[in-house]
């Protein structure tokens, strides 16, 4: 049969967790945003209306 953990036990399980939250916690918000690995040429576009009439 499963004993019951000791108080003590209980409590340094549950610190031990609580450091390891704030440790991941503190790497997550340290990492930076990705960078791309290129940036995106701008290109014009240009449309040709129906029936030779100029845009608007």
């Amino acid at each position: 049969m499963l004993e019951r953990p000791r108080t003590p036990e209980r409590y340094a399980r549950g610190f031990a967790a609580a450091v390891v939250a704030v440790a991941t916690l503190l790497l997550a918000a340290n990492a930076g945003p990705a960078r791309a690995a290129d940036t995106p040429e701008l290109r014009s576009v240009q449309f040709e209306v129906a029936g030779g009439a100029e845009s608007p």
